[in-house]
């Protein structure tokens, strides 16, 4: 039988991969519902070929031209109410969430209430609100499947293993454009710089993300939160060829890995046919799997333990996931203001890290909820707005 799937961020890296996926198997999948944000134009190109009965935009202005586009019936709406019926009330059978940051929040939760499979990609969402997530799902029989690379490759190891005998997590890690570079170098790098990733093909977030090591420390959060791991139980090792995604280290000395090559369409066709698994070639070479070239005759794996000192955002995330609580998410949230600011060009790359940092210094511990969840998020991005502020007013030294 087909499985309705809804995408929220259907524009999107994730997004447009997701739909690749579909339209290779389309006796395995339909697309119920697509929600974007501001990219009109792509997704009424996405809607005529997949031909959801609902589609959602970030901007009541577009409803009108979206709708007068579409050549056939469909449902248009746009904004939190449209996010939440494309997750919640379109009929799908898995709902993939890709969107950036908090936006989806109440859509994801409103599908996880009614009992529907998540397949998240969404790095905010598990960071910040993970714990709330993880026990609503518990409550209502839904499914939370990662499709992130690592924490795909976590879940399949994990796959009927008893969670009491998990030793040790452990994340690979590309270590960005920036790995081989000194800590001069990395904090001075251009946006260009930072936006030429090794290995894998993202967004714009996401691969300066990659480049700090940010990402890693998100994923490090993740973890703990979707697999009830504790921070000092996880670890990374940079892995520069991305082929090794993850490690479980068993309490018996046992390890379990799994490979792949750098394509997100793997993990998002898994998480989408689970628990089965997509139909392909029948022989696949063994060392092209691997991720050596077509036609080589060797391939190797090679691990390095991570720099703090020259990727401090490493560190920051393992600080605020042993805080707990919303610090969490006030990280992930002036994480994102810093990102922003410097591809914008108002801080140096070697700021980020600080305008975290002082995000996380004014960050009190309190209790977890949604409500205090927004409430940290908005203050960590008032606080690192200001830091912005400051450096960028601050004569160049």
């Amino acid at each position: 039988m087909q499985k309705n799937v809804a995408i929220l961020g259907s524009t999107g890296s994730i997004g447009t991969q997701a739909l690749d996926v579909i339209a290779r198997h389309p006796e395995r999948f339909r697309v119920a519902a697509l929600a974007a944000g501001t990219r009109v134009a792509e997704l009424v190109e996405q809607a005529k070929r997949f031909k959801p009965a609902t589609v959602s935009c970030a901007s009541e202005s577009d409803v009108a031209a979206l709708r007068a586009a579409l050549p056939f019936k469909v449902r248009v709406l746009h904004g939190a109410p449209g996010l939440t019926a494309v997750a919640a009330e379109s009929g799908a059978d898995v709902v993939l969430a890709a969107t950036d940051g908090a936006v989806a929040f109440d859509a994801v939760f409103a599908a996880v209430a009614r009992g529907i499979r998540i397949a998240v990609a969404n790095k905010e969402l598990i960071v910040a609100a993970g714990e709330l997530l993880i026990a609503a799902a518990a409550r209502s029989g839904a499914e939370i499947i990662p499709v992130d690379s690592e924490h795909s490759a976590l879940f399949q190891c994990l796959a009927g293993e008893p969670r009491e005998r998990i030793g040790t997590l452990i994340l690979t890690a590309s270590g960005g454009p920036f790995w081989l570079l000194g800590r001069e170098a990395i904090e001075a790098a251009s946006v260009a710089d930072a936006l030429r990733h090794p290995t894998w093909q993202m967004g714009v977030k996401n691969t300066v993300d990659s480049a700090s090591l940010m990402n890693k420390g998100l994923e490090v959060i993740e973890a703990s939160r979707l697999f009830g791991v504790p921070g000092e139980r996880i670890d990374v090792l940079v892995h520069r060829t991305s082929v090794a995604h993850g490690f479980v280290v068993f309490t018996d000395g046992n390890v379990k890995a799994q490979l792949a090559p750098p394509d997100m369409r793997l993990p998002i066709g898994y998480a989408l046919a689970y628990p089965d698994r997509l139909p392909g070639p029948q022989r696949i070479d063994a060392l092209t799997a691997l991720g050596a070239a077509a036609g080589a005759g060797a391939a190797s794996l090679a691990f390095e333990r991570p720099d703090f000192e020259r990727f401090p955002c490493l560190g920051l995330a393992y600080e605020a996931l042993r805080r707990g609580g919303t610090v969490p998410a006030a990280l992930s949230a002036a994480n994102e203001i810093a990102v922003a600011a410097f591809v914008g060009g108002q801080i140096r790359f070697g700021e980020i890290p600080h305008v975290v940092r002082a995000a996380l210094a004014g960050t009190p511990d309190e209790e977890l909820s949604l409500d205090s969840v927004r409430i940290a998020d908005a203050r960590a991005r008032e606080l690192a707005r200001a830091v912005v502020e400051a450096s960028s007013a601050a004569p160049a030294k």
